[in-house]
Formats: C-alpha cells, sequence, structure tokens
C-alpha cells in the first residue's frame, strides 16, 4: 500500500511540474513582428504567429524566434538593399554638388568665350569694317582653338598663340604694303621677324602668358570637378560583401526575430558594422582630401592671377592695342624686313592710294564696350562668386569618406541614443565592445565583421589612382603648368557630342 501511494504521489508531481513548465515556457506572440514585416513589403504566408524554436537561423541568435529561414533570407537581402540606399543617400548631397558646380563652371567658362567671341566680331565690325571682315577668320580660328583646348582638344596653348600673331603679322604686312606682291615664301619669312621685330609690342607675350595660365587653370578646374564627380558615384555604388550582409542583418533584422521590430542597434554597434561595411571606402579618403586641397589651391588662382574672366572680356581691347601698334609702327617693321627678307616687287599702279585708304581704317581708334554693353557673363554671375561658392562646398567635402559611418549611425535616426535600451546584436542591452578605426587595415580586430584585409576592393583602388592622376594635374595648373591631356575626341563621340572632356576620366584611369 505505502508502495502503490509513493508511486501515485510521484505521478502526481511530474505531472505537476509539467503543467507548471508548460506555463512558463509558453510561446510569445509575432504579431508585432508580422505588423512590421509585412510593412516591409513582404508577404505574411508562413510568417510564424507565435514563437518557435530558432535552430534554422544562420545569422541570427538561435534561442525562440519569430522568424523562418525564408524570412531571415528575406531580411538579409532587405539588409543589403537598405545599407546601400544609405550610403548612395549620404552621399547625394556632395555628388549633387559636384555634378551642379561642373555644370555651372562649364556653362560659364563655354559662354565666356562665345561672348569673347561675339564682342571682338562686333567691335572690329564696327571699328575696321570690310577689312575685318575679309580677315575674320583669322580670328575666328583663335576662339575655335581656345575651345578646343577647353574642352579637352590636344592644342599646344603657346603654339597656337604664336601662329595666331604669325598669321596676323603676315595679313597687316600686306594690308600696310598693298603697293607691293608677295609670295608665300616671302611671307614665311616675313613670320620668321615676330619675335624679333616685336611689331605688335610687347601685348602677345603678356596675352600668352595670361591666356595660357587662364586657359589651363579652367580646363583643368573643370575637369577636376568632373572627375571628383565620378569618382564619388563609382564609390558611392558599395561593393556589398557577404560577411557584411551578415553583420547588417544581425544588426537591422535580427531584432525582428527576437519579437523586437522597434528596437534599434546601439550607437558603437552601428559603427563598428559600418567601419566595416565602408573599410575600403574610407581608405580613399586620404587621397580624396589631397585631390581637394589641390582643387582649392586652382580655386584661389582663379580668383586671382589665372582669372579667365578677367583675362578674356578685354581681349578684344588688347588685340586691337596691337594692332594699333603695328600700324604705328609699319614703316620700321616694312623696312627691316625688307633688308632681311629682300626687297619686294611693286604689285602695279594705284597701290599707294589703297594704302592710304587702309592706313586711315588703322588709325580709326578702337573703342571697348561699357560694362553695360557687353553681354552678360555666364549663369548670371561673376566668376569670383562662383569660385567662392564652390571652395566652400569643396572644403565641406574633406574627409567625408572617413566621416560616412559617422554620418549613417546617427543618433535617433538610425540608432538609439539610449544606450541600455539598444540592439547590442544578441539582446536589450548595452554595447561594449571599442570601436575600430576606420580604414581596411584596422578592420582585423572588427567584432562584427569578418573583413579580409588582404584584399583591396578593385573599384576603389582604381579610383584612387583616377584622384592621384588628377591631383597631379591640378598642382601643376596651380603653378601654371600643363600637362598633356589625351585628344579625347574619339571617345568623346561614345560619352557626349558636346564635351570630349567627358572622356577624361577614362583616360586618367588608364594613367598618364
Amino acid at each position: 500500500m505505502t508502495t502503490m501511494w509513493r508511486v501515485r504521489l510521484v505521478c502526481c508531481t511530474l505531472s505537476m511540474l509539467s503543467l507548471s513548465c508548460g506555463g512558463d515556457i509558453k510561446a510569445k506572440t509575432c504579431s508585432d513582428v508580422r505588423q512590421a514585416y509585412t510593412a516591409k513589403g513582404f508577404s505574411l504566408v508562413n510568417v510564424p504567429h507565435q514563437e518557435m524554436s530558432g535552430e534554422h537561423l544562420r545569422v541570427c541568435p538561435q534561442g525562440y524566434t519569430c522568424c523562418t529561414s525564408d524570412m531571415e533570407e528575406k531580411l538579409g537581402q532587405q539588409s543589403k538593399l537598405e545599407f546601400e540606399n544609405l550610403v548612395e543617400d549620404t552621399s547625394q548631397s556632395l555628388r549633387t554638388t559636384l555634378v551642379s558646380r561642373h555644370q555651372q563652371f562649364d556653362e560659364f567658362f563655354l559662354e565666356l568665350l562665345d561672348n569673347g567671341e561675339k564682342s571682338l566680331n562686333n567691335m572690329f565690325t564696327r571699328t575696321y569694317g570690310k577689312l575685318y571682315m575679309q580677315n575674320s577668320e583669322l580670328f575666328q580660328d583663335l576662339f575655335t582653338e581656345l575651345k578646343r583646348y577647353y574642352t579637352g582638344g590636344n592644342v599646344n596653348l603657346e603654339e597656337m598663340l604664336n601662329d595666331f600673331w604669325s598669321r596676323l603679322l603676315e595679313r597687316m604686312f600686306q594690308l600696310l604694303n598693298s603697293q607691293y606682291h608677295f609670295t608665300d615664301d616671302y611671307l614665311e619669312c616675313v613670320s620668321k621677324y615676330t619675335d624679333q621685330l616685336k611689331p605688335f609690342g610687347d601685348v602677345p607675350r603678356k596675352l600668352k602668358a595670361q591666356v595660357t595660365r587662364a586657359f589651363i587653370a579652367a580646363r583643368t578646374f573643370v575637369q577636376g570637378l568632373m572627375v571628383g564627380r565620378e569618382v564619388a558615384n563609382r564609390v558611392a555604388k558599395v561593393n556589398v560583401a557577404p560577411a557584411c550582409i551578415r553583420a547588417l542583418t544581425k544588426m537591422l533584422y535580427c531584432p525582428y526575430c527576437r519579437g523586437l521590430p522597434g528596437l534599434k542597434p546601439c550607437h558603437n554597434y552601428c559603427h563598428n558594422v559600418m567601419r566595416g561595411c565602408l573599410a575600403n571606402q574610407a581608405d580613399l579618403d586620404p587621397e580624396w582630401n589631397l585631390f581637394i586641397d589641390a582643387m582649392l589651391l586652382v580655386a584661389d588662382r582663379l580668383e586671382g592671377p589665372f582669372n579667365i574672366e578677367a583675362i578674356m572680356e578685354p581681349i578684344d581691347v588688347k588685340i586691337s592695342e596691337a594692332i594699333m601698334t603695328m600700324q604705328d609702327n609699319s614703316m620700321t617693321v616694312s623696312a627691316k624686313v625688307f633688308q632681311g627678307c629682300g626687297q619686294p616687287k611693286p604689285s602695279g599702279m594705284g597701290s599707294s592710294r589703297s594704302a592710304r585708304g587702309i592706313s586711315d581704317v588703322f588709325n580709326a581708334r578702337f573703342r571697348p564696350y561699357s560694362p553695360e554693353e557687353r553681354p552678360t557673363t555666364a549663369a548670371g554671375t561673376s566668376l569670383d562668386r562662383l569660385v567662392l561658392d564652390i571652395k566652400k562646398k569643396l572644403k565641406q567635402s574633406k574627409r567625408f569618406w572617413s566621416n560616412l559611418p559617422d554620418e549613417i549611425c546617427i543618433k535617433d535616426k538610425l540608432t538609439e541614443s539610449d544606450e541600455e535600451q539598444c540592439w547590442n546584436s544578441h539582446a536589450k542591452a548595452r554595447y561594449f565592445p571599442e570601436v575600430v578605426k576606420d580604414g581596411l587595415t584596422n578592420q582585423l580586430n572588427n567584432p562584427e565583421v569578418a573583413v579580409d584585409i588582404t584584399r583591396p576592393d578593385t573599384l576603389i583602388r582604381q579610383q584612387i589612382m583616377t584622384l592621384r592622376v588628377m591631383t597631379n594635374k591640378l598642382r601643376n595648373a596651380y603653378n601654371g603648368n600643363d600637362i598633356f591631356f589625351q585628344d579625347s575626341s574619339k571617345s568623346a563621340a561614345l560619352c557626349s557630342k558636346r564635351y570630349p572632356v567627358l572622356s577624361v576620366v577614362h583616360y586618367l584611369e588608364q594613367g598618364p
């Protein structure tokens, strides 16, 4: 009897314990998770109503969970997509700035050239009449070559300007000595005296120095803006490694699986994940900062001695001054040419009267535009104002890529400001690991992302080299020196019918 009672007592006790345990481990509802999951656009088919055992999970903690394997996989894909969008959105302001400022400067410089050509054409037509119109192609060629240089053409500015003054000397020498007949060989001899006789005074030398420096600075600066834009666009398209996707999923969506869909990650936790996922982008930063410094140096030149606006607006006046100087010294110049090249043959009767008529035309003094008459400058603003604006924007972009994790992990936006009430990768609690430094080599001990520091991102390395080449060109432009730019007209046909300069990125990536 005693034995029977003992058996019943044990069975009763086990039954009570079983009921008690069943009450403690009753599965929690997944209603909040289901609501948050469907808000992301996912179907609720096969989404559990109550927590279940999580041995099937590969990324999130394997305790009781509201996630199936299919849910974990979809949340992983969502994590990747959201990370890509975060990087693009955070870099949007920088990329938009570079796009808009490149367009503004490009339009400004091109319109400045157009205005300079129109101004010269209008005033020379008014002052010299048919004499100018009969020789206008000489000046049109000058502006055509200046535009070709600016838009990326392989033009040697010094040689081009020397050729312009030589051709102008030949034309004027014939006009001022129209009583003689000159052969092509004789005119070639005349052009050789350009440097020796200085028929145009000091204008060619000064204008050549000013135009060369200003155009080198302007072209290189605009190409710098374009290269910066292209680099930023390419780097913002992140290559998300599998280890990064795992870390992002764990940070952004494993709270869903633990029944805490509204819980934000801890701030320092987010930093470690982002510094691991953006390690290669951070490695771009040193070269990016050098590039920005070089852009700022050239911007200073554009405001000062290399100001293309200050050179182009009065270029018609300067060329006219040179023409007047040639006319004033025509007798001396002619005598020395005749002495060096030989006495030319007379062209026929009545030439002296023609020569006097031409001389009277050249004696008409040139009246430059007043400020009100000059065409409106491009973009409705001045170069100084444009440069002041872009300098401010460029300075703000320094250290952009190393600061990218900070910009993404903003408290109260992506992360929780309360360090005790945040997701720490396992639970709702404080995050204790230290934040690693930025850059690839510092990710060896990253507790959240397994980064292979021996395999740098190829695209990022290419962009580093692109910036390095462009920075070298900018530094040379700052010193007034030109570097050979590939005549990119053929490749430009593929990317832009208007600007050969647009294919310079491809060239820069190939190296000089």
